[in-house]
């Protein structure tokens, strides 16, 4: 009896890793889309390479709360990491909200020239900050969307103008440019679309139908007027405390996962449009010059905000380099 015993109790301690670590990270993303899907795929593939050792729990559709909540909560130790636009990190690392700077970047080629050498630089200063990141991935650009069509800026004035709550770098562009923004959470701007308290918004095709907010608007503006992205990140002290191998092996496969998000939502965003247009949206295009000019007005802020420290003026000036010297070489 007491060897059946002892080797029921050596089947029931093998069958669990005695050392399991979980790591609970959240998301705005809705259930059901792509960035859960293939995250789920990606926690079931690192808990059995690490034979349980290593189990990640996922929160998605925002039942965390919005990106401010999801920060406190890592702070208490209630989650250990989440998907983070880069201005949901910005209080954390200042610089990592530099490519979603608004009206910084005119096409997507100059975004990758300038990624080609930042993404590493942001990675790392993401990480002497406290977080782990395992890459950087792409949503397309913020366009405009309304009930009007927007062809000019005279068209946002008196508008209801949404932008991110916490966001005050693209709040004081929009002053800058004489309009008054309305801040909200991402959650709540569907309601504000419904209820009129926001009139026009600022989101990538790709966005507006995992939001459902393209059920509120009826035009698109076709001008590139913010670059966005996302980043998974793992407080540094949680996952430090992993293994060395286990550490590799998350690494590994969220990377994998990460640059497969990058280079599927670029293809994604070119099927989003598609199916606004099926939807009956109808995209309109500014009038020549408009948006150089509004570009031109937004950079007098940014060099002000760069000077105030809303990030420095050394990746600030850097990615202007970056973007003026694929200008200088690019072809018509």
């Amino acid at each position: 009896m007491r060897y059946l015993l002892f080797i029921l109790l050596l089947i029931l301690f093998g069958a669990f890793p005695a050392s399991a670590a979980t790591l609970k990270l959240a998301t705005l993303a809705p259930e059901g889309s792509a960035w859960m899907t293939q995250m789920r795929e990606g926690a079931a593939e690192i808990k059995e390479r690490t034979s349980g050792r290593v189990v990640i729990k996922l929160y998605g559709g925002g039942v965390m709360g919005n990106e401010k909540s999801m920060l406190r909560k890592i702070r208490i130790g209630q989650l250990q990491g989440g998907a983070f636009t880069g201005g949901g990190l910005a209080e954390i690392y200042p610089d990592l909200r530099i490519y979603s700077l608004p009206l910084l970047f005119s096409s997507l080629a100059e975004v990758d020239h300038v990624r080609a050498e930042l993404d590493p630089v942001l990675k790392a200063g993401l990480e002497q900050n406290g977080f782990v990141s395992f890459g950087f991935a792409e949503g397309g650009f913020a366009l405009l969307m309304g009930n009007h069509p927007i062809t000019l800026l005279e068209h946002l004035k008196n508008q209801k103008l949404w932008v991110p709550e916490g966001d005050g770098v693209t709040a004081a562009v929009m002053q800058e440019l004489g309009l008054s923004p309305i801040t909200l959470p991402i959650s709540d701007v569907l309601t504000g679309l419904q209820t009129g308290l926001v009139h026009i918004v600022g989101v990538s095709p790709i966005g507006a139908l995992a939001f459902q907010w393209h059920t509120k608007v009826k035009y698109i503006t076709k001008a590139p007027m913010a670059y966005l992205f996302a980043t998974l990140a793992i407080d540094k002290g949680a996952f430090d405390k992993l293994s060395e191998a286990d550490r590799q092996l998350v690494r590994e496969v969220m990377e994998r996962v990460y640059r497969r998000f990058d280079a599927d939502n670029r293809a994604d965003e070119q099927v989003a449009i598609d199916a606004l247009r099926r939807d009956g949206l109808t995209f309109v295009s500014p009038q020549p010059g408009e948006v150089e000019a509004m570009r031109q007005r937004a950079g007098k802020a940014l060099e002000r905000l760069s000077a105030e420290g809303a990030f420095s003026p050394q990746m600030y000036n850097r990615v202007g380099e970056l973007v003026r010297a694929y200008r200088a070489q690019a072809p018509p």
